[in-house]
Formats: structure tokens, sequence, C-alpha cells
């Protein structure tokens, strides 16, 4: 019996060690995923071609009807043109390259593309943790810190946007950031952060902050005290979000936020020592989609960016009868 073929959006996740594909229903349940290695070193058009064979096999075992496509990649993206514009030292030959056009020349379908971080919030707040909050702030603790702002239902990236991008307040310390700056809270609560601050405690170099977390969880109280700084540090960028803004909802994924079990207690101490000034408890929360969100998001933005498209269309036409 063939079953019959259902509407479905992809959502595929560009990151320097995996690329992660979904295949979405229209409500973002995943219907199928599949996880590849990134050959970050081979280009552009290599890492996207094996995102397109990801889904392509896919849709082979999956009565789906492809209707668009949405990616999300690390780094700064021109959204609206549909490609990279700066890229980290990880990936070769990515900054420049179209991702959109690519993808729409070998499906035969809309292509959109958001900055990993943002497309994180999004599968969030559609299907995830903060799904139905109006107002929350999205952050991802990896081998950086990045941050995105959801406003009235809506991703809003700010005039330049850089609007959420917490990763790079200053005001914590004076370590160099990656950035260029000094004392972001980048320089305590990324991964590489975490790794480089244990090795200057003890002398060993060179640990990840997985090995790090391992550590704290075996007993290793300079471990711990890492994650407690991070922490720490963490809970203080969400005081000074939450009182310029005013949000009270923050999710955290990324590799680091696995170790949220070290990192929560020193969140918690924190916001219970110096509530906002709206008195309204600020909530702060793990990721609800895990290795997933980010594809999920950038499948919703696809999903969004087409209804509104048809929904336009629908408008034009009926303003055209007779």
């Amino acid at each position: 019996m063939i079953l019959p073929a259902t509407e479905a959006y992809a959502g595929v996740d560009i990151g320097g060690t995996t690329t992660q594909v979904v295949l979405c229903a229209p409500d973002l349940t995943v219907m199928a995923r599949a996880e590849v290695p990134t050959p970050a070193a081979d280009g552009g058009q290599a890492m996207t071609d094996t995102a397109l064979d990801a889904l392509t096999a896919l849709l082979a075992r999956t009565p789906a009807r492809l209707l668009g496509v949405g990616v999300g990649a690390a780094g700064v993206v021109d959204a609206d043109a549909g490609r990279v514009l700066v890229a980290s030292d990880s990936f070769h030959g990515w900054a420049g390259f179209e991702v959109t056009a690519t993808i729409r020349a070998a499906l035969g379908v809309p292509a959109y593309l958001d900055n990993d971080v943002n497309a994180f919030l999004r599968g969030e707040a559609a299907r995830g943790a903060v799904a139905g909050v109006p107002h929350a702030l999205g952050m991802t603790l990896g081998t950086g810190v990045g941050g995105a702002l959801w406003l009235d239902g809506a991703l809003y990236g700010g005039p330049h946007g850089a609007a959420g991008e917490i990763g790079h307040v200053p005001g914590f310390g004076d370590l160099p950031c990656t950035c260029g700056g000094r004392g972001h809270l980048e320089t305590l609560a990324s991964g590489r952060a975490i790794g480089r601050r244990y090795g200057e405690r003890t002398g060993r170099a060179g640990l990840t902050a997985r090995a790090v977390a391992a550590a704290a969880d075996a007993g290793d109280h300079d471990a711990a005290a890492v994650y407690e700084e991070a922490g720490a540090a963490l809970a203080r960028a969400i005081l000074i979000t939450t009182g310029l803004l005013d949000v009270t909802a923050y999710v955290v994924g990324g590799g680091v936020s696995r170790a949220w079990h070290l990192l929560e207690p020193a969140v918690r101490t924190a916001l219970a020592a110096e509530p906002p000034v709206s008195g309204r408890p600020v909530s702060v929360v793990r990721t609800g989609l895990g290795s997933d969100a980010v594809a999920v998001g950038a499948a919703s933005r696809a999903r969004d960016e087409l209804g509104s498209a048809a929904r336009a269309y629908e408008v034009r036409e009926s303003s055209l009868e007779p």
C-alpha cells in the first residue's frame, strides 16, 4: 500500500563539525532526521552538497512533498540575499557562498537562510521551550556565545541585524574576546573560555568544555569553579537584559548547555539575589528541542515565509475580483 505524500518543510543546520537535517510536517513535527559530518575544509559547494545528499536520502524514505527549505548557518549571513557574509576560520570557502540559490537550483523549491542562533530561537519559539511566549531571548553556548531576540511574537534583528547578541556585551573583566574586544560574556561562558580558564587554574591545557564538565562531575573543584563563574556571568548578562528590555524569558542551548546542572545553581543564586525591578520572575530554561533546534527553526522560517507569500497572493487575487 502506498501512502499519500504529505507536505513537508526541510530544515538544515550547517555546523562546523556536523550538519543536521530534519524533515518537518506543517506543524513542525519532525518526521525524519539525519546527521552527517560537515566537510568544512572543502568549501561551500561541498558543504551544501552534503546537506542536499542527506535531505535527498530522507525524502527517498519519507512520503512527503517538499515545499521549501530553511538553512541555519554559523557566522554573519545576509538573510535577504541568501549568502554567508563572514565565517570563522573553521570554514573554508564559506564566506560569500550563495547558499539559497544553490539549494533552489538543486531542488526547485524556495530556500531561506538564517544565522544559526536566530534559527535556534525560531525553533524554540515555534515548538520548543519558549513556545507561545511573546518575548524571549535565546542564547547558545558553544565555541562562542550567540544570542537572538524574540519580541511581540517575532524575531527582532534590530536596525543593524545585531539585536540580542548577548555574547559580546562588555563588562565581564578584561580578557580578550575572539571578536577583538575585551571583557565580553563570551570570555567566561563559551566552551573555548571554559577550557582555557580551567587550564589557567590547573596547568592542564587543551581540555574541551565537555571534559571539564566530566572533571567537575568527578569532584574536581577547579572544574566546578570554572562552571560556577560561567553561570554567574550568564546570570549577570540576563539581569542586564532584563533591566533594559523587560524580557523575563530565556532559553539556553548549544554544547555547553549539556552541563546545565553545573551552570544552573550559580544562575539561580544570582537571579534570586538581584531580582529585576519589574518584580516579575525570570525564567531561564534549557533548550526543549536539543540538537534539532536550529534545523527546526530553519524549517519554521521556510514554512512561515511561504505562508506569508500565499496569504499575500490570496489578498491580491481577491482584490482583483470583479
